[in-house]
C-alpha cells in the first residue's frame, strides 16, 4: 500500500491511498473464488442396471360378494345357501397364495350386522384384501 503524505502548498497535510492495488487484490481473489468453486449439477448421476421388460402383470382376480337387505348373500352372483357355505368359501379363498380381491358390496337398505358378520368371517378366516365397494349407507 502506498501512502503519500505532503503539502500542496498550503498548511493542509494531504493525505491520499493508492487503492488500485487494493482493487487488483480483490479482483484476484475474486478470480480465485470462482475457478475454485465446483460446478454444481442439478442431477444425481446414478447408474442404473438395465433390465428386459418383464411381461405385464395380470388383473387381479375379484371375488365380488353381494348382501341383498334381507341378509342374503351372493357369491358373485349365486345365492349362499348358509353361513357354512360362506365360511368354507371364505376360507378357499384365503388359502389361494395370491388372494384374489374380494369386493364386498351391501344393498343400501341392508342393516349393518349382515355386513359386520361377512366382514368378522371374512378377517377370522384369513382373508387380506377385502373393501366395500359402492357408497350406499347402512341401515340400522
Amino acid at each position: 500500500m502506498a501512502m503519500s503524505v505532503g503539502s500542496a502548498g498550503e498548511d493542509d497535510m494531504m493525505v491520499e491511498m493508492n487503492t488500485t492495488p487494493l482493487i487488483d487484490v480483490m479482483l484476484v481473489l475474486l478470480i480465485m473464488f470462482i475457478i475454485t468453486i465446483p460446478v454444481q449439477t442439478h442431477a444425481v448421476k446414478m447408474n442404473m442396471p438395465v433390465n428386459q421388460p418383464s411381461t405385464p402383470t395380470k388383473p387381479p382376480e375379484v371375488v365380488r360378494i353381494d348382501v341383498d337387505f334381507d341378509g342374503t348373500i351372493n357369491w358373485n352372483g349365486e345365492q349362499v345357501p348358509n353361513r357354512a357355505d360362506l365360511q368354507a368359501r371364505l376360507y378357499r379363498t384365503a388359502q389361494i397364495p395370491d388372494q384374489p380381491e374380494v369386493h364386498l358390496k351391501p344393498n343400501k337398505l341392508v342393516t349393518y350386522k349382515y355386513v359386520a358378520m361377512v366382514m368378522a368371517e371374512a378377517q377370522r378366516l384369513g382373508v387380506t384384501k377385502i373393501g366395500i365397494v359402492g357408497n350406499e349407507q347402512f341401515a340400522n
